[in-house]
Order: structure tokens, then C-alpha cells, then sequence
């Protein structure tokens, strides 16, 4: 009896210390400002939650995961997904958790999380032994192996002098390894981005010192004139020294004449006459050294001024050059950043692959797909919902339910077709990979699901809510990018209009298909025959309410 006594009493407590700790949580999220603290307080929140309230768990999951979308944290993306997944799989939500373990298993591997991936594959092969889907189980046993391998060989490559952790994990990488690995691939990913930029720098210097090349024939052209007149001067000098020379020879044949009548001189004469030669012989090698000196001053003082303006003429090149580096360097960073954003945001509008082709050829060519499944939405007494909001409370309460929908598509491979006042468009099968329904359908139903948890919060409050009518025909289709100035990608045929009338045929809360989809589908949802409906302009089609998944 004490025993029973103690574990209440535990339970109670804990309880208690739960709801104080979400309430100051919920506490802090009215209060808090930044996009990044109201996500970081939901993820806590969903965390709290997911063991007393799933509901709300799932709801404060999805809202964190789309401000780190809207972020473009995919760290966190990764996170709360994998939250969301355990929240599904609590609820024995298998397939919805499968998709979010995928989605985390994906942002997990773009930002070199390898052990959240390795938990996701951990999860995703746990569901697939328990559906006995074993195939799968050994797929992804396989990828751990893979991931595990290529992250032991980086680490073993780039470590080869350090003795392995002993603190190792399942696959026998350690915790330090795999942090080491992903900083070497975002330090290399850094360098090749750099390497890049630097070899695109020089090819640029390159062509401005080519067309500096020109500067420098002229700057040479002058030292050449300069030089040309210094010889000049050189050669003046030496015929000065040559009549010089001339000079000399005359006095030393004058020095001869003298010789011979210093013979006839007396002694005295003869003394008189020697030291006025040597007097005159010392002048004129003074006169010689003097003019030497003077022709190698003006030498010397040309080179040193051709030196000079050579050494500033370099010394200014190098500082433009500098100058200039540094700025194609911010160039060059800012028209990348501008590529990444234009990218992003085509990406965002398009497809991935109909994008890579408007960039590589300015257009995208039409493709036709045999198999696609459209699916239609809209909202009931829209107009009567309406005027009982203000325009911002419309526009917001669209705008909830549509990133809803983006979200519960892209756990799929579904593609967004567009918007057209509160009706939505979506389509699967527009590849080669994924022709199937199943996973439209999926989302189908989540959409509902969502909409009625809304629902019932709404009319707690007394608000007005939203109720959906959703339609689904799966048929041929035609897809392509239509308009110059802005793109838009649309799907085109009978297919996209029997599927409106799916829509326009519907109860809301209800997900009605067509017999087409129906034959695909029967073994995997529970769906209710509605027989022959007449359909506007289509006469009398098969439809059939689907009800839930069947869980093999």
C-alpha cells in the first residue's frame, strides 16, 4: 500500500513540475521577439508535450520546423522533424512517421549531422522490421553501413597519426571524429569557394596589367629618349676628350721642339723652362679629372633618376592592383550571393529539374506524364468566413492553413502547383520515380486531420474556422513553364478538370476520389463507394469517399 502511495505521489509531483514548466515556456513565447527564440521555446514546448499532450506536441513541432524553414536552418530542420517523427511514432503513426524520419534523414545529411542520421535510419529500420518489410529494413541497414564507412575513411585519411577514441559509438566512428570530419568538409568546401574566387581574381589582374602594358611601353619610350640623349652628351664628352687628346699630342710635339733647344738653353734657362711644363703638364690633368668627374656625376644622376621614377612607377602599379583585388573581391562575393538568392528562389517557384534547365538553356521544354495525381482543395462558405474576419486575420488564417499544407506535401513527393484564392493545387506522379497515389492521398487526409484539430480549438474560442472540400483524379497530364517576365510552372488536360470536379463534388471534412485512382489504391486506404455522381460538364463519373489507411 505505502508503494502504491509513493509511486502517486511521484507521479504527481511530476506532473506538476511538467505543467509549471510549460506554462513559464508558454510564458516566454507570448513575450519572446525574435524568429529564432520563438523557435528554440516551440521545440521545448513540443518536447514537454509529447509526453502529456500529442496534440499539442504535434502542433508546436510544425510551427518550430517552419521558422527554422523560413530561418534556412537546416540543423534545426532536422531536429524538428525527427521531433515530429517520435510524436507520430508515439501515436503508432507509423506511415507518417517513416515520411518524417526521411525528411529529417535528408537535412540531416546536408549539414553533416551523421548521428541524427544514423538515429533516423535507426528508426526508419525498426518500422520497417515491425511492418515485416524486411527489404526495406536491410535498405536501411545498408545506407548506416554506407554512412558509417564513408565517415570512418574520411576520418581515417585525414587522422592517420592519431590513435583512435576509445569513446566510440554503434558503427565505430567517435563523437570527436565526426565532429572533425564535417569541419573538414565545410573548411574545404571554404577553400575550394576561395581557391576559386582567387584563380578568377587573377585571371582579371592579368587582363588590367595587359592593358597596363601600354602605360609601361610609354614609360620605356621616355628612358629610351632619355637614355638616347645621355649617350648623346657621353659621346659630346668624349670628343672634347678626343680634341683633349689632340691637345696634348700637339704639346707633347711642341715638348720635342723645346727638347731640342732646351740643348742649346743654359742650365738655368733649362730649370725655368721644366717647371713651367710640369706647371702646365699638372693643369691639364687637372682639367681632364675635373671634366671625368662632371660627365661621371651626370651619368650616375640620369640612372638614378630613371631608378626612381621605375621604383614609383611599380610601387603605384601595386597599390592599384591592390585596390583593385580587394574590390572584385567584394564584387565577386556580393553577384554570389545574388546567384545563391536567385537560385534559391527559383527553386522555390520551380521544380529542381525545371529549374537546372531554365538555367543552362533559358526555357524548359513541355513533358507529358501518363500517371500524375492531381489534388484540388477548397474552402466552404469561404465568403461568409470572410467577412467575418478583418483582411489581416484572413490573410494570416490563409495563410496558416497554406503553409500547413506546404508542409504536410513536403514530407511527400508531391509538387506545390499554385495557388488560386482559398483553392489549393498540388500534383504527384510528375516524374519517373513516383507514379503511385498512395502518398497524395496521405497528404489528403493530413490536411483534413489538420484542419479539424483547428476546428475544434476555434470553436473552443468561438472564432470562425475553415472546412475543406479536397478532390482527387489521377489521370494523363501535361506540365511545363508558361510567360517571359515570370515564370509559373502549371500541369494542363481533362485529368486537372474531372479532379476539380472531385473537389466541387465533395462534403467537407471528406477526401472523394475518382474510380481511376480508386483501382490504384483499394488495397492500401478504406474507401467508401458513393456510385455514379453527375459531374458539370462530365456526365455521370464513379466516386468514392476514402475513409483511412489500412495498416498492414
Amino acid at each position: 500500500m505505502m508503494r502504491i502511495f509513493l509511486l502517486f505521489f511521484v507521479l504527481f509531483c511530476s506532473t506538476t513540475l511538467l505543467a509549471q514548466s510549460t506554462a513559464e515556456l508558454e510564458k516566454q513565447l507570448k513575450t519572446a521577439k525574435t524568429k529564432r527564440a520563438q523557435m528554440d521555446l516551440k521545440y521545448q514546448l513540443a518536447s514537454k508535450y509529447m509526453s502529456s499532450d500529442s496534440k499539442k506536441a504535434k502542433r508546436y513541432a510544425f510551427e518550430s520546423f517552419d521558422l527554422a524553414r523560413s530561418l534556412k536552418d537546416k540543423d534545426m530542420m532536422a531536429k524538428t522533424a525527427y521531433l515530429d517523427a517520435e510524436i507520430h511514432l508515439k501515436k503508432r503513426e507509423k506511415s507518417k512517421a517513416s515520411a518524417r524520419f526521411k525528411t529529417s534523414l535528408n537535412h540531416a545529411k546536408s549539414t553533416g549531422n551523421t548521428q541524427l542520421a544514423l538515429s533516423c535510419l535507426n528508426k526508419l529500420q525498426t518500422i520497417a522490421k515491425q511492418e515485416r518489410n524486411y527489404r526495406t529494413a536491410y535498405q536501411h541497414s545498408q545506407a548506416a553501413v554506407e554512412l558509417l564507412s564513408a565517415n570512418s575513411g574520411k576520418s581515417s585519411s585525414s587522422n592517420s597519426q592519431k590513435p583512435t577514441s576509445s569513446n566510440t559509438n554503434s558503427g565505430g566512428a567517435s563523437s570527436a571524429e565526426l565532429k572533425k570530419l564535417r569541419d573538414d568538409n565545410i573548411r574545404l568546401a571554404r577553400d575550394k569557394k576561395i581557391l576559386k574566387r582567387e584563380i578568377e581574381d587573377m585571371n582579371k589582374t592579368l587582363d588590367a596589367l595587359q592593358l597596363d602594358s601600354e602605360k609601361y611601353e610609354e614609360v620605356k619610350e621616355e628612358f629610351a629618349q632619355a637614355k638616347e640623349k645621355a649617350e648623346k652628351e657621353i659621346n659630346a664628352r668624349e670628343e672634347e676628350l678626343a680634341n683633349i687628346s689632340e691637345e696634348k699630342d700637339k704639346i707633347e710635339a711642341s715638348k720635342k721642339r723645346r727638347d731640342r733647344q732646351i740643348a742649346k738653353l743654359s742650365k738655368e734657362d733649362l730649370q725655368k723652362e721644366l717647371k713651367l711644363q710640369e706647371a702646365q703638364k699638372e693643369l691639364m690633368q687637372a682639367s681632364l679629372e675635373t671634366e671625368k668627374s662632371q660627365n661621371l656625376s651626370k651619368i650616375l644622376g640620369l640612372a638614378a633618376a630613371f631608378a626612381l621614377v621605375l621604383i614609383l612607377f611599380i610601387f603605384s602599379r601595386l597599390r592599384s592592383n591592390r585596390r583593385a583585388k580587394k574590390a572584385l573581391e567584394e564584387k565577386t562575393k556580393l553577384i554570389e550571393e545574388e546567384r545563391q538568392r536567385s537560385d534559391e528562389l527559383l527553386r522555390n517557384i520551380l521544380p529542381e529539374a525545371i529549374a537546372e534547365e531554365l538555367k543552362e538553356n533559358g526555357k524548359a521544354k513541355a513533358q507529358k506524364y501518363d500517371d500524375a495525381t492531381v489534388l484540388f482543395t477548397d474552402f466552404k462558405n469561404f465568403t461568409r468566413v470572410a467577412e467575418k474576419l478583418t483582411p489581416e486575420q484572413l490573410v494570416q488564417e490563409l495563410d496558416n492553413c497554406f503553409r500547413a499544407f506546404d508542409f504536410i506535401i513536403s514530407q511527400y513527393k508531391i509538387e506545390k502547383i499554385k495557388t488560386i484564392g482559398d483553392a489549393y493545387m498540388c500534383a504527384s506522379g510528375l516524374s519517373e520515380r513516383n507514379t503511385m497515389p498512395n502518398d497524395i492521398i496521405k497528404a489528403g487526409l493530413e490536411m483534413q486531420e489538420y484542419l479539424n484539430d483547428i476546428k475544434k480549438e476555434k470553436i473552443a474560442q468561438g472564432l470562425p474556422y475553415f472546412e475543406a472540400r479536397i478532390g482527387v483524379h489521377t489521370g494523363p497530364v501535361v506540365a511545363g513553364v508558361v510567360g517571359i517576365n515570370k515564370f509559373a510552372y502549371d500541369i494542363w488536360g481533362d485529368t486537372v478538370n474531372i479532379a476539380a470536379r472531385m473537389e466541387a463534388n465533395c462534403e467537407e471534412g471528406k477526401v472523394n476520389i475518382s474510380e481511376s485512382t480508386f483501382s490504384k489504391v483499394q488495397y492500401k486506404f478504406n474507401c467508401n463507394p458513393r456510385g455514379k455522381i453527375a459531374a458539370k460538364n462530365k456526365g455521370m463519373i464513379e466516386m468514392y469517399y476514402v475513409n483511412s489507411e489500412i495498416n498492414n
